[in-house]
């Protein structure tokens, strides 16, 4: 028991390493807060193309939202980060991390956001334009708060989903928690460091786990 112990829950090295796994968590925080928008806003704009239903709009799109959800978001990270410079962009980590994110987990929100739209009777736009609405208005006001309620929670769990793969940005040496992580146990020769990591992982996303059952629940009683 002592030997697990000081392998996975060494107190000494949980304080000599916390400044390093800290520093990643901040910056886990900060690219969920920046790729989790993204995300949300890249998707958004699909739903309303999407909602359009004229074929020259809609299919092209469909093959858009196809292609990324299919395409594995580290095979893109890399092909990203590796492959632009060959092509005379050489972008940092951190961006490239947004790219992606923002065109796999958009693509995610995109078809989420549209389903929402598509369970809102077709003769709400048409009750709200007969007020004096525009159409973008009546989707504004009208339709999309009654979309995100019908979805919230699919949306929820895509972004858990999104904040849990912020963990790859450590394949192109971004400093988020996983990396530090990972540096951390390079300096002590010992696996702690990344216990922490995972504990932190965990005590951040429990909250949002345990908000999507109480929502799951509340939804199937209501039907």
């Amino acid at each position: 028991m002592e030997a697990i112990v000081q392998s996975f829950f060494n107190l000494e090295i949980i304080a000599a390493s916390w400044p390093i796994v800290r520093a990643g968590l901040w910056n886990t925080v900060l690219l969920s807060l920046l790729v989790v928008p993204l995300g949300l806003l890249g998707g958004l704009m699909l739903a309303l193309l999407a909602s359009a239903k004229r074929p020259m709009i809609r299919w092209p799109l469909m093959a858009w939202v196809d292609f990324f959800r299919a395409f594995p978001p580290l095979v893109l990270l890399i092909l990203l980060f590796a492959g632009l410079p060959f092509a005379g962009l050489e972008l940092g980590g951190f961006v490239c991390v947004a790219i992606a994110f923002f065109l796999n987990t958009g693509a995610y929100y995109g078809e989420i956001l549209r389903a929402g739209i598509d369970s809102v009777p077709a003769g709400q736009i048409e009750a709200a334009r007969s007020t004096g609405l525009s159409r973008l208005q009546a989707m504004t006001y009208v339709v999309l708060p009654q979309a995100v309620r019908n979805v919230l929670p699919d949306l929820l769990s895509n972004t858990l989903e999104v904040v849990k793969l912020t963990a790859l940005g450590s394949v192109v040496a971004v400093p988020e928690l996983l990396y530090q992580a990972r540096q951390a146990q390079s300096l002590t020769y010992n696996p702690t460091p990344i216990v922490v990591a995972a504990i932190i992982y965990f005590v951040m996303l429990w909250p949002v786990v345990r908000l999507l059952s109480r929502l799951e629940n509340r939804a199937f009683a209501g039907r």
